[in-house]
């Protein structure tokens, strides 16, 4: 009986645990405190030298839960991630994602090498442990501090965090496999990576693939399709790995087929997994904080510094600097990237492989990537929202996402009811603005189901349930919020062939000599944008209009400010030059009118 009463008693205090660690969640949440930060105390608190004085050093457990928990966090990643938002920074992400990390192994390596007292290839190993940035922390401290990324450094930065984790792991392992084994040459780990990622990314794509067909073809009964798919993502990450493939990789890519595909249960899936990885995310923090002894981290607290210093300082800067030296950022989003390379969980993750193979200085290894996690929660955590706002590359914050519930429809794909309360300053009711791409159903008001007909005027406080396509369902939550109070632009923003936002089409027809659809009319160009764009309007949108181009020149809030208006492009079959000439004097001639110069 008393093996049985030990199983209970494990039960009980790892229950307690993960129930500490939720409901600390809710204290560094009202602070800004990085949740990694609270999860890690808790278990360093129960821990044989903390108050709890409980004795835990299974490394083995611990390297199993990780693993798990990585996976379906970085299958939680590619399911949310859609090619359209990534398309543009494919290409530098990629290459933080790879040769960023290696260039931050690189120059973090000789700090260890010194400071540590260790060889050329375990200071490469430090390097590699705390080179990958961890996307559970970036975008979790993102979201917490109420930071709205520009379009271009949020999609960096969420596709390299996402990305970058199969390269260190890999990167680690052959370091691991050379310091047990003491050979390897450089064909063999060219030869290792090639496979890896060759392997990785067939087992992704094919297993993303095999998962939608199961989904849209086998008829599960209603509540398994989340388990379904969320065990489908450790089998495609258990396989890989078997293959010897990069099986980090491959979950990834598979959440981004998965997730880029019209499939059932889309939004039980992605809730269901919600709970899930932030489930797997504190046991995983919580067993590490555990295997962490407070009073062995003083006999390497100086070098650890050290390290993290060169870390954040240099090492990192220095990786992204070169690696988007090819591609146009400015030097504001470069370092705004450099300061947001936040390591997590997945460098003390790493750093617990050496304990798990029984490296000579695993210790070493272990408590230096702690340290180098606390000093980059503490330092880079906290001022990740002053950094956003020095340096400009936070956009103005919106009201807060409104409630949205989203419910598949049964027997289809293409469609899914969406549904939100109607509030009084939102752009659906001020304005009476929804996407053509979408079709209002019903209203419930009073506890009553009526059709829009029967509903008509929809008043605050009502609920409205529409029709859209699952893919652009996020994309109307613009027309459910707040306003933003409109101003007038800045006149400086103003020149040739541009108007502000508010202008009415009709105006911009009798002015320039365009025709526009009659019920549009008297529509602000703002609105035009609104209704026919699927997406939040960003600068640079473009829209036609009749025999010219709408062109989004600033944003304000999530609203088109300041619209340029671009002439047609020559073409074979263009009216003569003199007709062009013509027009582009109408249309200087109506900008004067407009503007009352």
């Amino acid at each position: 009986m008393s093996s049985v009463d030990s199983v209970n008693i494990a039960i009980l205090l790892g229950a307690v645990l993960v129930m500490a660690g939720i409901m600390s969640s809710l204290i560094a949440l009202r602070f800004g405190a990085p949740l990694l930060l609270v999860f890690l105390g808790v278990g360093v608190l129960a821990g044989e030298n903390g108050p709890g004085g409980l004795k835990f050093d299974d490394v083995k457990s611990t390297y199993l839960v990780g693993s798990v928990a990585l996976a379906l966090i970085l299958f939680d990643g590619g399911l949310r991630t859609r090619f359209q938002a990534i398309r543009a920074v494919l290409a530098p992400s990629m290459v933080l994602a790879t040769f960023g990390v290696l260039i931050t192994a690189l120059l973090t390596a000789p700090v260890a090498h010194y400071t540590l007292g260790l060889d050329w290839v375990e200071a490469l190993l430090v390097g590699a442990v705390v080179a990958s940035t961890d996307a559970a922390a970036v975008f979790l401290l993102v979201h917490a501090q109420g930071l709205r990324l520009r379009p271009r450094v949020g999609a960096t930065l969420e596709v390299e965090s996402g990305t970058n984790d199969p390269f260190a792991v890999f990167l680690t392992l052959m370091l691991v496999e050379l310091l047990s084994l003491g050979q390897s040459t450089v064909w063999q780990v060219i030869w290792q990576l090639a496979r890896e990622a060759l392997l990785g990314t067939l087992f992704g794509v094919l297993g993303g693939r095999l998962v939608v067909l199961g989904l849209n073809r086998v008829a599960l009964p209603q509540g398994l399709h989340a388990p379904f798919v969320t065990t489908a993502a450790l089998v495609i990450f258990g396989m890989t790995q078997m293959a010897h493939g990069s099986g980090f990789l491959a979950v990834y890519l598979a959440g981004m087929v998965i997730g880029n595909r019209p499939t059932r249960a889309h939004n039980s899936v992605v809730a269901f997994l919600d709970a899930a990885t932030w489930l797997a995310q504190i046991v995983m923090f919580v067993l590490l904080g555990l295997l962490v002894w407070p009073g062995r981290l003083l006999e390497t607290l100086v070098p650890a510094i050290a390290v993290a210093i060169t870390l954040t300082l240099i090492a990192r800067p220095a990786a992204v600097v070169l690696c988007l030296l090819p591609f146009r950022f400015q030097w504001r989003e470069k370092i705004f990237i450099s300061w947001v390379g936040l390591r997590g969980a997945v460098a003390i993750f790493l750093a617990s492989i050496p304990l798990l193979v029984g490296l000579p200085k695993a210790n070493i290894y272990f408590d230096v990537a702690f340290v180098i996690v606390l000093i980059s929660l503490l330092l880079q955590g906290w001022t990740i929202g002053f950094a956003a706002r020095k340096l400009h590359v936070a956009l103005p914050r919106s009201e807060g996402s409104p409630r949205r519930i989203e419910l598949d429809l049964p027997g289809q794909l293409e469609q899914q009811l969406v549904g939100y309360p109607v509030r009084a300053k939102s752009l659906f009711y001020r304005r009476g603005l929804f996407p053509s791409w979408s079709k209002p159903t019903l209203v419930i008001r009073d506890e009553k189901i009526l059709s829009p007909q029967e509903a008509e005027p929809v008043a605050p406080g009502d609920y409205i349930y529409l029709l859209a396509p699952p893919e652009r369902a996020q994309a109307l939550d613009r027309f459910f919020i707040d306003m933003s109070p409109t101003s007038a632009p800045d006149p400086h923003l103003l020149g040739e062939f541009v108007v502000s936002g508010e202008t009415t089409l009709k105006d911009l027809a009798a002015a320039y000599g365009i025709a526009i659809p009659p019920d549009e009319a008297d529509r602000s160009v703002a609105d035009y944008f609104d209704l026919h764009l699927d997406r939040v309007p960003t600068v640079g949108a473009t829209l036609p209009l009749d025999s010219i181009v709408l062109v989004v020149r600033s944003i304000s809030g999530t609203r088109a400010h300041v619209i340029g208006l671009r002439l047609p492009e020559d073409e074979d079959d263009k009216p003569p030059p003199t007709r062009r000439d013509v027009l582009r004097q109408r249309l200087r001639r109506a900008w004067r009118e407009l503007s009352g110069a």
